[in-house]
């Protein structure tokens, strides 16, 4: 199967007229008459994912952040990121991302999937999909009603996490809650708005949580990496099924981090 079949593929269930302006996924490496036999699935094309897929002999790499994302002058071996270019073109190897698109149109869902919400709705509306709304993030029910500490073991457990920070303090119990998958210090107004009495996400800087909290708004940072590497077996097993003539295999989920 070529590449440009697999990108077709994906790009019904995940458009590009779905992801920001400001964004860059897409094929970004490669050519799209590329034959694909082994594909492998990673929440971002590092060293360690180039090197896994050099030696599992991989054919593209379908990734959720660019591997390419602001502008470049020059590719050559002076920098680290040349260098993974350069590695990679010269395997042959196709890389092509799903980010903002994929955060719209799957994250955002598979988020409140794992912290079971109910009564979903969209927290920040990016445009229409189909005639219905779409955009980042979801606020919903919590399965039960949960004072702050409660609910960031409750996030640590579900999302599968060496570790939470919580900002907010109280017994009082919590029961809506928002998530956005990454960075999401820029929905806070839409999580209050919407009337959500916590926000989990990831990137959480000390002004913005204390801030937050302030307002009423606990904040679980579970992090960047933590709340989007639910992208890997979800999309590895979607392939799967829609490729049985491809080898699909997902990258190992590893923090990036070492709480000490």
């Amino acid at each position: 199967m070529k590449s440009e079949e697999i990108i077709k593929i994906l790009e019904e269930k995940y458009p590009p007229s779905c992801a920001e302006e400001w964004d860059n996924p897409g094929l970004l490496l490669g050519r799209r008459d590329r034959e694909v036999q082994k594909i492998l699935v990673s929440l971002d094309v590092t060293d360690q994912a180039a090197e896994r897929a050099i030696s599992w002999g991989a054919d593209m790499i379908v990734s959720h952040h660019p591997l390419i994302f602001r502008g470049i002058k020059k590719i050559s071996d002076e920098t680290f990121l040349g260098r993974r270019l350069l590695t990679l073109a010269e395997h042959r190897i196709v890389c092509y991302a799903m980010h903002t698109n994929f955060d719209v149109r799957g994250m955002a869902e598979l988020n409140a999937r794992q912290l079971r919400l109910k009564n979903t709705e969209v927290l920040l509306i990016t445009g229409e999909y189909q005639g219905r709304p779409e955009g980042i993030g979801r606020t919903g029910d919590l399965p039960e009603p949960m004072e702050p500490g409660r609910l960031a073991e409750y996030v640590k457990a579900a999302m599968e996490l060496p570790a939470v920070r919580c900002y907010g303090k109280g017994e009082k119990k919590i029961r809506r809650a928002a998530v956005s998958g990454g960075s999401g210090k820029s929905v806070v107004e839409e999580a209050i708005a919407a009337g959500a009495e916590a926000l989990i996400t990831g990137d959480i800087d000390y002004h913005t949580a204390i801030d937050a909290a302030a307002q009423g708004l606990v904040i679980i940072d579970a992090g960047h990496y933590g709340t989007e590497s639910v992208f890997i077996k979800a999309v590895a097993e979607e392939l799967s099924r829609q490729l049985p003539d491809c080898q699909v295999k997902a990258m190992e989920v590893e923090q990036p981090f070492t709480v000490i």
